[in-house]
């Protein structure tokens, strides 16, 4: 359940939470059967769960992934992980100079180091249907006045079982009122809009994980297919008020 009151935590308490999250996972890895042939490495910064490493299969991915997501204190699961020896196609949208992992291709509106192809992000993406497997949104969605149609364009492009990660300014916190290019403001309840009160017909999503930090808000989503059931109430009761 969201608080309607949050702090963000120091550098300090973030990094001493850091260290629990990875030995309560060392011991979890140890001790579950199903993890401890896993070829996955985890590392824990800020509250988010960084994997890397390979797995035979996409179940395994997933199991890592939701096992994780349950630690209390993990605000996001973010990855780049081979599944059965094929790389990730894993694209960073605006990256600026700046990626979440040096091999993903990068699409900003500008021209600079690390930008691999220019892009801009509120019109349609320069992206195959059902290409990509990873997309990061880290410190976009607070730049378009409508995100929506970029969000719908994440869904188009990612395959089945893909995951859109997505970082942004908590509203309330003053990092998302002080920087003048932003023009929304988002909170938790903002995913649950997006992934459970759009009208028929448009994209739908299911929340892998949704998180607060006191200054961020976390999103992890995965592109829901037309017949695909609706997430159960206990999952999304582990986010949304």
């Amino acid at each position: 359940m969201v608080a309607t009151a949050l702090t963000a935590p120091s550098a300090e308490r973030l990094r001493a939470v850091d260290e629990f999250l990875a030995e309560a996972w060392a011991d979890q890895a140890a001790h579950d059967a199903r993890l401890r042939d896993l070829a996955v490495r985890v590392r824990f910064d800020r509250g988010v769960a960084h994997l890397t490493g390979e797995v035979a299969d996409a179940a395994q991915l997933r199991l890592v992934r939701e096992l994780i997501g349950r630690l209390a204190g993990v605000f996001g699961v973010w990855g780049r992980v081979r599944v059965a020896g094929r790389e990730p196609v894993v694209v960073d949208l605006g990256c600026g100079g700046t990626k979440q992992y040096p091999q993903n291709l990068g699409l900003d509106i500008y021209p600079a180091p690390g930008v691999d192809a220019v892009a801009d992000l509120s019109g349609s993406l320069p992206l195959a249907d059902d290409s990509v497997d990873v997309l990061f949104a880290v410190h976009i969605l607070e730049h378009l006045i409508d995100f929506l149609p970029l969000v719908d364009e994440c869904h188009r492009v990612l395959r089945p079982g893909g995951v859109l990660h997505v970082m942004s300014p908590w509203w309330g916190h003053v990092n998302a009122v002080a920087d003048p290019t932003h023009v929304r403001l988002l909170d938790v309840q903002t995913f649950k809009g997006i992934c459970l009160q759009r009208p028929p017909g448009t994209p739908r999503w299911h929340p892998l994980h949704v998180g607060c930090d006191g200054a961020s808000i976390f999103a992890d989503l995965t592109p829901l297919g037309a017949d695909d059931p609706a997430p159960e109430p206990p999952h999304l009761a582990r986010f949304f008020s």
